[in-house]
C-alpha cells in the first residue's frame, strides 16, 4: 500500500513477471497493478492477490469497477437514509495526514433503513464506500499532504450501543471486516472506539476472533475519558464537535453528511446530484483544484485524474 518501503527491484520486477504471465493481474485493472500493492502482496502470497483480483472481477455479479460505475459513493438515491441509521463517513484529516473515518453505532437502527433501501442496496453502498478508500480518498490525502499516505484512523463511537443493536449488526458486521481484511488489507493505520459501554467486553470477545491479529493490535479502546487523547492526534477543527473537537460544518448542513475532506475537492460525481458545481472544502492551491477538476465525474476520469497527480 502507498507509504510501504520499496522492494528489491530485482524480486519485485520477477514477481510481477509471474503475476502478469499466469493472467493473476492484467494491464488497466484498476487496482493492484502498482508496485506498492504487488510488494505487500509478494510478502502476504500469491494466493492472496489472486483471490482478490477473482473478487474485484465477480463481486455483486458485476465486478467492483461496475459497481462504482452505477453508484457514487457521494451521492446516491438512499444516501440520507443510510446515513441516518448506519452512520459512518470521512471526515477531513488527523495530524498524520491520514483521513478520519467516523462510525456513530448509536444511531444504527437497521430495520428502519431496509423500509427505504434494500439490504442488497446497502451492502453495495459498503462495498463503494470500501473502494472509495484506495480510489479516491487516500489519492486525495496524499495530495494534500504532499508524501504517501496509506491507511486511515477510524473511530468508533459506541455511545448509547447495546447488544440489541449489535445483534442486529453482527452479520453485516462481520462481512465488512471480512471484505476489508481480505480485499482493502493494510488500509486500517489506527481504530479508537470511544465511549464503550459496560456490555462492550461480551461484545468485544465476540468481534475479536473476525479481526487479524495485525488488525486488533492496532484497536485503542478508550472509554469515556478519550477527548484529550483524539486532540492528540486530531486537530480540533478537524475533528467533530460531538468528539471533543470544534467541527460542526454548518455550511454543509452537519458533518456526517458532507464528507469534507481533500476527496472532494473540484469533485463532480456521477450520481443523482451530477452537474452541480465542483465543491472545494480543504483550503487547496489553485494548481490541485484545476488538476482534480478536470475530471468529467466518471470513475475512470477520477481514476485517472488521482494516478496523474500520486505519479
Amino acid at each position: 500500500m502507498p507509504g510501504e518501503p520499496s522492494a528489491p527491484a530485482d524480486t519485485l520486477r520477477a514477481f510481477r513477471e509471474q503475476v502478469f504471465s499466469e493472467g493473476i493481474l492484467h494491464e488497466g485493472d484498476t487496482i493492484g497493478t502498482d508496485d506498492e500493492t504487488l510488494f505487500f502482496d509478494l510478502k502476504a502470497s500469491k494466493k492472496m492477490i489472486k483471490d482478490c483480483q477473482d473478487w474485484r472481477r465477480t463481486v455483486e455479479g458485476v465486478g467492483i469497477d461496475e459497481l462504482y460505475r452505477r453508484i457514487d459513493p457521494f451521492d446516491y438515491p438512499e444516501r440520507e437514509a443510510v446515513f441516518d441509521c448506519w452512520p459512518m463517513w470521512f471526515h477531513k484529516t488527523d495530524k498524520k495526514g491520514r483521513p478520519l473515518n467516523i462510525h456513530y453505532f448509536s444511531g444504527m437502527n437497521l430495520p428502519k433503513l431496509y423500509k427505504e433501501c434494500t439490504p442488497e442496496k446497502h451492502w453495495q453502498t459498503v462495498l463503494v464506500n470500501c473502494e472509495s478508500l484506495p480510489r479516491e480518498i487516500l489519492p486525495a490525502a496524499s495530495r494534500k499532504a504532499g508524501k504517501p499516505i496509506g491507511t486511515v484512523f477510524v473511530i468508533v463511537d459506541l455511545k448509547g450501543f447495546g447488544l440489541s443493536q449489535f445483534w442486529q449488526m453482527k452479520a453485516l458486521a462481520r462481512n465488512s471486516f471480512q471484505v476489508s481484511q481480505d480485499y482493502f488489507p493494510e488500509t486500517m493505520g489506527q481504530l479508537a472506539i470511544v465511549n464503550a459501554p459496560s456490555t462492550f467486553t461480551a461484545i468485544w470477545a465476540i468481534i475479536k476472533p473476525w479481526l487479524s491479529k495485525a488488525t486488533a493490535e492496532k484497536v485503542d479502546i478508550l472509554g469515556h475519558n478519550y477527548k484529550d487523547v483524539l486532540l492528540k492526534l486530531v486537530d480540533a477543527d478537524a475533528l467533530p464537535t460531538s468528539l471533543g473537537g470544534t467541527c460542526e460544518c454548518p455550511e454543509y448542513g452537519g458533518c456526517h453528511m458532507s464528507c469534507p475532506g481533500p476527496w472532494l475537492d473540484g469533485r463532480v460525481g456521477w450520481g443523482p446530484g451530477n452537474g452541480k458545481e465542483p465543491i472545494y472544502t480543504s483550503g487547496s492551491t489553485d494548481e490541485s483544484q484545476a488538476t482534480t477538476a478536470a475530471s468529467d465525474g466518471t470513475p475512470e476520469s477520477v481514476a485517472k485524474v488521482n494516478s496523474d497527480e500520486t505519479g
